[in-house]
């Protein structure tokens, strides 16, 4: 059962949709997804988070935990979105996604207005939903990030990582007409050495698209992440004095205190429209 959740003040909210992202593989989305969840939850907030990884949806081990069922259950029509959702921790959700969310544009009407009207019951229930997408600019990629309200890019330190984070950026605008990404450093070594990351891919940006790109901060390479991911645990809850945990706390009282994400999208509403093809 999905209960209402309110902001702090106890005014109802709705949802804001955040999507993290890349350009390759192995940047850490999943670490940094998992992690922002926790380090939100850890605030009060309620977190809903999609794993819409194609290949590598993992999430729930992340976690500790293993989701019986996933939304391609739910359109196939044997569970109603309710009964997928995977309780993580307090205030944190997962909708287990994998191949299930590409099938999204592939449904009937029916099953869109369907998944629609279940999705509607989701929309005061939590404050956030964070989208793990798969590396790439794959059309389906594209998709996701293009309905989410706010999309966060991972780079490393990896020159090929700048290279396809750029290439991202570029078919977003140029395909998608975004305009605003928000960026973080991940696996540096400092904080110079993330704002230098930063300013590289700016400055390519600069001279060749009309973008703006909002830099949120930088995530440490730590033994402790190191060794956290390693063993499938969050940074955040086995070493929450650690150099890295301290960045993801960082990182979501950045995303708490944006107070409004892109108004020129609706919440969550708005993304699973998109996303099925309805909008």
């Amino acid at each position: 059962m999905i209960n209402t959740s309110h902001s702090k003040n106890g005014a109802s909210l709705m949802t804001k949709t955040i999507s993290i992202t890349s350009g390759k593989g192995g940047v850490g989305k999943t670490t940094t997804v998992s992690n922002l969840a926790y380090q939100l939850s850890q605030e009060g907030s309620r977190v809903l988070v999609l794993d819409g990884d194609l290949g590598m949806a993992n999430i729930d081990i992340m976690f500790g935990s293993r989701a019986q069922h996933s939304i391609h259950d739910v359109l196939s029509g044997k569970k109603m979105l309710q009964e997928v959702i995977h309780p993580l921790r307090p205030n944190i959700d997962l909708i287990p996604g994998g191949s299930g969310v590409y099938g999204l544009h592939q449904m009937s009407i029916q099953q869109r207005y369907s998944l629609l009207q279940q999705v509607s019951d989701l929309d005061t229930a939590y404050d956030y939903m964070l989208i793990d997408t798969a590396p790439g600019i794959d059309e389906n990629v594209l998709h996701l990030n293009s309905a989410a309200q706010q999309i966060v890019i991972l780079v490393t330190p990896d020159p090929s990582s700048l290279t396809d984070a750029y290439a991202l950026i570029k078919v977003l605008n140029q395909k998608r007409g975004e305009t605003k990404f928000s960026i973080v450093s991940n696996q540096v070594g400092s904080e110079t050495e993330g704002l230098r990351l930063y300013k590289r891919l700016c400055d390519v940006a600069d001279q060749f698209l009309c973008v703006s790109l909002d830099y949120m901060g930088d995530i440490r390479a730590d033994l402790n992440l190191r060794q956290a991911t390693r063993s499938q645990q969050l940074v955040s809850e086995v070493a929450p004095s650690s150099a890295s945990a301290e960045a993801f706390r960082g990182l979501a009282e950045k995303i708490s205190h944006l107070d409004e994400i892109q108004e020129a999208k609706g919440a969550i509403q708005f993304f699973w429209e998109h996303v099925s093809g309805v909008a």
